[in-house]
């Protein structure tokens, strides 16, 4: 009888792991044993991690398949504030690294099996007693499901050293607890057909273990002065809003982009506006701006202003976008400068960018097709004041509007 895993047995130990980051918001995660980086690839994503480490002795392997752990086009586009860090070495898991200490989690995913007994011993005092996370996930096959695996003779991979019954990793797990003050959780993935569990168990047995004092406060200076003994490989650390100049780029990007689409709206409403005075007609707009639009001879430019001071008349006109209404329009603008008098002092010190003399409006140049002249200071949100807060109200009657 062949047991038949659905999801596949490696992805319910990663998924059980993944849950378990889920649950308990760890930060600091490390993948003991992490071979091909499959774990980790998939650890990325979840953004409530901010150091991910990995380990094997096999660092070919590890530089090969470390560069999947770059950083995608959108995690550039859309940077979080959450920062991420990836680092890959090259050691044994039977070394201490003082680099490795006072994680949140530990993760050995089919590992200590292959193992000799002494290195186990070696194995469990580097990460229970010297690295000593919060958390530590292990996992290894489970002996006494192996008869229903079909001419299965011997052990399930010729490098293992064991292969443990349940009773014999737990009283493992156990004494693991007594000599470095944790406590422990026995569970498993991949279940027996036929509702065989409790006869065989499952067929990777996991332990989950928990520290009796929790985390383990380790200075920068001591995990920088302490004991090192692995080779870093990779160094990988994603763009976050937390880094000033990442945070600056993408302000800029999200404010001219709602300024164009400010000028777009307005020069439509313009349109409209025309088209009633071809009629003889002069009515209100209860469109994007919500104002009365004056008569054309009364409209005025910026680029109109700068002539009157002596600039020159061949400069194109402008569109003049106050900057309540930029940030009354997009909450990530909000967001992401925290308030209007920042959000003004980060454009007087972008060179990319024109503000009108005063300083409360973004300018834009008009097309060369466009013959329009004006600004959009008379529009429904003229009246939002510098370092006033916009309510999520008033923002949900903007979206409405």
């Amino acid at each position: 009888m062949q047991p038949l895993f659905n999801p596949p047995l490696h992805k319910q130990r990663h998924q059980f792991v993944v849950d378990f980051i889920k649950k308990y918001k760890t930060k600091k995660v490390m993948d003991l044993g992490c071979g091909e980086c499959i774990l980790l690839k998939q650890l990325k994503f979840h953004r409530e991690i901010e150091l991910l480490v990995g380990v094997d002795i096999n660092g070919a392997k590890v530089k090969k398949k470390g560069y999947a752990l770059a950083p995608l086009s959108t995690d550039y586009l859309q940077p979080g504030f959450e920062q991420l860090c990836v680092e890959l070495y090259q050691g044994s898991v039977t070394e201490p690294d003082s680099r490795l200490r006072g994680f949140d989690l530990a993760v050995s995913i089919e590992l200590i099996e292959h193992l000799v007994l002494p290195d186990v011993e070696r194995f469990s005092e580097v990460l229970f007693g010297y690295m000593a996370p919060v958390h530590v996930i292990i996992s290894t096959p489970n002996s006494e499901f192996n008869p229903l695996f079909p001419g299965l003779t011997g052990f399930r991979h010729p490098d293992h050293k064991f292969e443990w019954t349940r009773a014999q990793f737990q009283t493992w797990a156990q004494r693991v607890c007594v000599d470095f003050g944790y406590e422990v959780e026995i569970t498993g993935v991949g279940l027996p057909p036929g509702g065989r569990q409790e006869q065989v168990g499952f067929c990777s047995q996991i332990a989950v273990f928990h520290h009796l004092k929790g985390e383990l406060h380790v200075t920068p200076e001591e995990r920088s002065q302490g004991e090192t003994s692995y080779t870093l490989l990779h160094r990988i650390i994603y763009p976050s809003l937390k880094d000033n100049n990442v945070l600056r780029r993408v302000l800029l990007s999200e404010v001219l982009f709602w300024a164009e689409e400010l000028k777009r709206r307005w020069r439509e409403r313009q349109e409209r506006g025309e088209r009633e005075e071809t009629e003889e007609t002069w009515t209100k707009h209860t469109g994007e701006c919500g104002e009365e639009r004056p008569p054309k001879d009364q409209q005025r430019s910026a680029a109109g202003d700068e002539e009157s001071n002596g600039n020159s008349a061949s400069q194109r006109e402008c569109v003049s976008v106050p900057l309540s209404l930029l940030w009354a329009s997009s909450p990530r603008v909000g967001s992401l400068s925290g308030s209007l008098a920042n959000l003004r002092l980060f454009l007087m010190e972008e060179p990319t960018v024109k503000l009108s003399q005063d300083g409360s409006a973004l300018l834009l140049q008009t097309d060369e097709h466009e013959a329009y002249e004006g600004d959009l200071e008379d529009s429904g949100f003229a009246d939002v004041e510098l370092n006033q807060s916009v309510s999520p109200k008033s923002l949900e009657n903007w979206e409405e509007d």
